[in-house]
Parts: C-alpha cells; sequence; structure tokens
C-alpha cells in the first residue's frame, strides 16, 4: 500500500452504504444541511449485505415493504424481493437524496481514534482504486455514524469438518459464491438449516442451470412458513390511496401483524408450535416425517422464522428434486459426507451455509484517548450510544422485527445530540452509564451466530435510558418525547474528562 496521501475533514461521517448508513445519511443530511459529511464505504459499490452476498437465489426473508425506507415507497410488484432489486433501490435512494455527493467508494475505515483535547476523531482509511492499488488517507471529523451491520464481510462461519480436503467436489461458503458459478446437472448437499439455506433449495432447481438434485442437511431443524410472494392487499392499498399513502398504510399493516404474531407465538409456543407444525404438514407430501424434519427443539422466535415466498422450498421437496437430511456428519469423504448414522450422502458440490462471525463497527476498534475501546465491556445507550465513547452512535435493528424499522429513531436520537452540542456550544457527548448499573445481554435469539458472539458484545441496561426493545411496537415506545438524559454528559473540550476509564459491564 502507498502511503497516506491525504487528509479530509467533515463535521460527521457515516461509515457504511449499505441499508442503515444510507437511511441515516438521508436523515442527518436532512437535518443539518450547513454541515459537511462524508459516506464512507469500503466495497465499490453501495449495498453493503446486499452487494456482498451473490449466492443462488439472494433474497429478502421480510417484506420490502418494510424492510425499505419510510421515505420511499417500495413499488415493485414483489414484497419478497431479489437481492438485485433492493441494490438498485439503494442506488436509487442514493440519486434521490443528493447522497452521491458524499459518497465515497473503495473507503475502509480500518482505525478510529479519539482526541479529547481536540474533541475529534481521527479515522485512517485505506482507498482502494479501480485498478486495486491501495493508499492510506486520513479523515478528521466532529461525530462518527457507524451502519456497518453486524457481522463480517470478510469471512463466514465454518466448523471443522474432518476428511474436508478428501472432497473430490467443491466446496463452497454462501458469502463467497464465485461470479457465474456453474452447478447445473450436479447434485448439491447444503450443510445449514436457516434462511441462506432455506433460499437456495429452491433457487439451485430454477432454470436452465438447474442441478440435478439438492439435498439440505441439518443438525437441527428450523420453522419454516410459507408467504405470498406478491403483497395483494398492499398492490391494492397503493393503486387506490397512491404511493405515499398506500406504502405509509401498507408498512402500518406489517408492522402491526408482524408484532401480533410474534407476540402470539411467544406468549403461547405450544400453540404456536401447533400453528407452524400444522402450515408445514399442508405443504408437504402425504406421509412426510414432519416431526424429524420440521419440528425444532426450541419455540418459535427463540430463533428467527424462515420465510419461503409462495413455498417455493416445499414445492421442490413435492415434485421430488430436493429432500431434507436430518442428521450429524461424520465426516467428508470423496464422494460426498458421510453421517453419524451411517448413511452417505453423494454430492459434486458441498455448501457449507453454516452461519455468519458476529463482528461490531465493522471491525474497528476505536481508541479513546489512546485506550482501546473494548465493546463486551460497553453498555448502550438506547441501543445505540457507547458507553465511555464519545461524539459515536452506531445502528442496530431488531431481531424479532425487520431490522430497518429502527433507522429513522437511531437517526432521531444523533440528531437530538448533534443539536444540543451546536445549539449550547458543546464539542463533546459522552454517554456514561451509573455506576454498579444491572445489565443484560442485548439480543434474545439462541441462533449460533449470536450465541458464539455472546461474549464480544456490548450489552444493554434494563431499564431507560440504557435500554432497547426487539419488536419494533415495543422499542418505538421508547423513543417517544426527548431522548436526551443526564447520562449524557455534554461538555466543551477545555473541560473535558479525560476519558480512558474502562466500563465493565456485568
Amino acid at each position: 500500500m502507498n502511503q497516506t496521501i491525504a487528509t479530509e475533514y467533515a463535521d460527521i461521517v457515516v461509515i457504511g452504504a449499505g441499508l442503515s448508513g444510507i437511511g441515516v445519511a438521508k436523515h442527518l443530511t436532512e437535518a443539518f444541511p450547513d454541515k459537511d459529511f462524508l459516506l464512507l464505504e469500503a466495497r465499490a459499490s453501495v449495498g453493503g449485505t446486499w452487494d456482498l452476498f451473490r449466492y443462488p437465489g439472494i433474497r429478502s426473508d421480510d417484506s420490502v415493504h418494510t424492510y425499505g425506507y419510510d421515505f420511499k415507497p417500495w413499488l415493485h410488484k414483489e414484497a419478497i424481493a431479489g437481492g438485485d432489486l433492493i441494490r438498485e433501490y439503494m442506488e436509487e435512494t442514493v440519486d434521490e437524496f443528493g447522497l452521491d455527493k458524499i459518497l465515497r467508494l473503495g473507503h475502509k475505515v480500518t482505525a478510529a481514534d479519539w482526541s479529547s483535547e481536540d474533541a475529534e476523531w481521527t479515522l485512517h482509511v485505506t482507498v482502494t482504486d479501480d485498478a486495486g492499488n491501495e493508499s492510506g488517507k486520513v479523515v478528521r471529523t466532529k461525530f462518527v455514524f457507524s451502519g456497518t451491520g453486524y457481522y463480517n464481510h470478510d469471512e463466514g462461519f465454518e466448523p471443522r469438518f474432518e476428511g474436508r480436503d478428501d472432497f473430490r467436489g467443491d466446496i463452497l461458503h454462501p458469502q463467497h459464491w464465485p461470479e457465474d458459478y456453474d452447478y447445473s446437472g450436479k447434485r448439491v448437499v447444503i450443510i445449514g438449516s436457516g434462511a441462506t439455506a432455506v433460499t437456495m433449495l429452491p433457487a439451485m432447481l430454477t432454470g436452465d442451470g438447474a442441478a440435478a438434485h439438492v439435498t439440505m442437511l441439518q443438525r437441527t431443524p428450523s420453522y419454516v412458513a410459507s408467504m405470498p410472494k406478491v403483497d395483494k392487499i398492499a398492490q391494492w392499498l397503493l393503486k387506490v390511496f397512491g404511493n405515499k399513502v398506500g406504502y405509509a398504510l401498507t408498512r402500518f399493516k406489517n408492522i402491526w401483524r408482524d408484532h401480533l404474531l410474534v407476540t402470539v407465538l411467544v406468549r403461547y409456543p405450544r400453540f404456536g408450535r401447533k400453528l407452524l407444525r400444522s402450515m408445514t404438514a399442508k405443504e408437504l407430501p402425504k406421509g412426510f416425517d414432519v416431526d424429524t424434519h420440521f419440528a425444532p427443539p426450541y419455540n418459535p422466535w427463540e430463533q428467527r422464522l424462515c420465510a419461503c415466498p409462495d413455498g417455493d422450498f416445499f414445492k421442490a421437496i413435492r415434485d421430488g428434486s430436493a429432500d431434507v437430511v436430518t442428521d450429524q456428519i461424520e465426516r467428508f469423504v470423496p464422494e460426498g459426507i458421510e453421517l453419524v448414522s451411517g448413511k452417505k450422502l453423494e454430492a459434486d458440490i458441498i455448501v457449507t451455509a453454516t452461519g455468519l462471525v458476529m463482528q461490531m463497527l465493522g471491525g474497528i476498534q476505536p481508541t479513546v484517548d489512546g485506550a482501546p475501546v473494548t465493546m463486551a465491556e460497553r453498555v448502550l445507550y438506547r441501543g445505540s450510544l457507547i458507553s465511555g465513547v464519545p461524539n459515536w452512535a452506531m445502528m442496530l435493528g431488531f431481531t424479532k422485527a425487520t431490522w430497518t424499522l429502527r433507522i429513522r429513531n437511531v437517526a432521531r436520537l444523533a440528531i437530538e445530540v448533534i443539536r444540543e452540542m451546536d445549539e449550547k456550544g458543546y464539542d463533546i457527548a459522552l454517554p456514561v452509564a451509573p455506576e454498579g448499573m444491572p445489565t443484560q445481554g442485548l439480543f434474545d435469539l439462541s441462533a449460533g451466530y449470536m450465541q458464539r458472539a455472546r461474549a464480544e458484545l456490548p450489552r444493554q441496561g434494563t431499564g431507560l435510558p440504557w435500554q432497547m426493545h426487539t419488536t419494533f411496537v415495543k422499542d418505538n415506545r421508547l423513543f417517544k418525547g426527548n431522548l436526551l438524559h443526564e447520562d449524557i454528559h455534554f461538555s466543551e473540550k477545555a473541560s473535558a474528562p479525560y476519558l480512558t476509564s474502562v466500563e465493565v459491564a456485568s
């Protein structure tokens, strides 16, 4: 890499041009039209997750009427939409709201250092040009908002499989799917039972380049439910009330529908199990062993529900081009996978849809006056501001509702903090958790990727203002009225406290 070539300054820097970063940047630039902004994106194009993942069938598993922004109607017919349409939607948003003027592609933030003396963040950025050449840049800013998502873009989770090197075919992870990979006529085994596996199975059996057969090999079943690819009520609302009002009504409908569904399934788990089993059994061939392959050992919404548009996943099983095997892997063998039961699955391709590696702040480890910030030792103020870290906000979404529904509220919190600083002449906004405050985990799902990262994640309190909820309806209530609290310590840089103390979350 060439040595640092430039220094750039902005009042506010948003890191990450995925759904979260773009949405937050729109709200912040609208609130502060006279400030200088930068929107930094490590990749060569916008999209975040939707630009990274290119595996067969990549799509939303929530309705994009809700997953999209409240300020930009989703007008495509499909409510469950492919990654290409979602990327296009984000590109349109960037152009429509003038964010292209502040966007810097190929700008990866590798480090962030706060100086209390200067009341300023120094961001160290690796810049990659169109030819792949790297150089360094320093960006100085008063305030940072990280919309970097919650997992590592560089690597997915892959367990160690005995005999991996013995397998004669290709082993692929969905997070690193080769461009134009040809699986036509091949026998495929997908290891995993989450949303990725449920998406890939029918997609790999579609079109001219379809696989010969696809097997989903799972250690533990998931709940899988069919939902319409096209929301007919949404289409009617858009037609009758127009794009703006019809879209708002659709979002209202979806928010409350999803909240009611989650509430009922969580509050009455036995009923939820029976309901989901009944729905699944109707989708499968007569005599199919539903209880072995689609009856998880956990209650509904202890892990996310997998949705399949128009039942495409079940259709592939019904027509015999796909099957589900519930077993454990003994080892890989040259011709496929040998299972603990003694059964052998023959395969030409093995797909390890085995999960994500969680990562906060895009892998950036900030320092505050030279002291490294360990996220596991921090508590989040309203799920966004980090205790002991000045002038920094982050976006975390929901686990039991559409992730992006939280964007407006989190942006509003950052806006109120910045506005308070501007109006009263403060340079620093420092969230400080009360000493001895009880804490709890951020997430309430038992998914493997969340459990693996438990020791590395920040925590939350048990009450306001250090709390967030995992559903929109409940969390939205926490954002009523003034969002600022005495636990945010505002100061001028000349009188700023020395910020090297580490807060340990109990």
